[in-house]
């Protein structure tokens, strides 16, 4: 993934990826996403990848905005290469602010060759749940495309989004916390959000530089309240954090988490209390 809220221009060397991707490999690690920014702006090293993953039993999925995807003529050769080489997914990021910049057709284009390709495929429709978004829906269900509503995550660009109250059921908001690595061989433990928790630094685990992956991945699996969130969920730490549960149900998951442990008080008490935490259940 890339980190930080510009893009710096920065990509790892292809000679340098390939040697990680043996390392995990080694580390026993089943699945490999290639994230944000776009991927697909590194195709022949991409390709080189996902084929160096199927040789090493790697699930592969890339996420992409389809901007590369303007035509079916495009989209077809690109898709099957990828399908050859042994991608397994690919996942194509959709949304009212995605497609100022995208159009919607390329997000047809990519999903049909998908189809015509036998490769497996969603679309990430990122929304904020608001009535902006139904025609962007509707192009989706127009055309028969497989998608599933992602809600838009505060952080990066998206931080200066105006938030809209959730207000939905009390759900426990466990959350499964994939760690992802930057060109920089930083490793964070959750997704792109937790790589601005700027306050604490919370899912920071280090870097590849000092350390093999082995070593962040077990700091990931050992933290007593990474595992709290995958098994407990945001929602009771919060509750025990002593936020109201009305205020509780107007945040998103990820916005939820940002307030408990982004914020170097609460997240001292939560170390603290860690015992009592982890026996604090129905």
């Amino acid at each position: 993934m890339a980190a930080g809220d510009l893009p710096a221009g920065r990509k790892m060397d292809l000679e340098e990826a390939t040697g990680i991707i043996g390392q995990m490999a080694r580390a026993g690690v089943g699945g490999i996403s290639f994230s944000a920014g776009e991927p697909f702006l590194y195709i022949k090293e991409i390709a080189a990848l996902v084929k160096l993953c199927r040789q090493l039993g790697i699930y592969t999925r890339i996420v992409t905005n389809s901007f590369w995807a303007k035509s079916p003529e495009i989209s077809d050769p690109l898709v099957s290469q990828l399908k050859q080489n042994g991608l397994c997914q690919l996942r194509l990021s959709y949304s009212r602010w995605h497609q100022k910049h995208v159009n919607g057709k390329n997000v047809l284009n990519a999903a049909q060759s998908c189809q015509k390709f036998g490769l497996d495929y969603f679309v990430s429709f990122v929304t904020d749940f608001s009535e902006e978004d139904d025609p962007y829906e509707q192009f989706l269900r127009d055309h028969d495309i497989t998608f599933f509503p992602e809600p838009v995550i505060y952080a990066g660009r998206a931080a200066s989004f105006k938030r809209r109250r959730i207000l939905t059921d009390y759900q426990a908001n466990c959350c499964d916390m994939n760690p992802y690595l930057t060109p920089d061989l930083d490793m964070v433990a959750c997704c792109d959000a937790g790589s601005h928790f700027s306050e604490t630094d919370f899912f920071y685990l280090g870097s590849l530089k000092d350390q093999p992956p082995e070593a962040l991945f077990a700091k990931s699996e050992t933290d007593r309240l990474y595992n709290l969130i995958r098994i407990m969920g945001i929602t009771p730490i919060a509750s025990f954090a002593g936020m109201q549960s009305r205020e509780i149900i107007t945040y998103s998951k990820c916005q939820l988490c940002r307030k408990l442990f982004n914020d170097p008080g609460t997240l001292t008490r939560l170390r603290g209390e860690v015992s009592r935490l982890e026996a604090w259940h129905r």
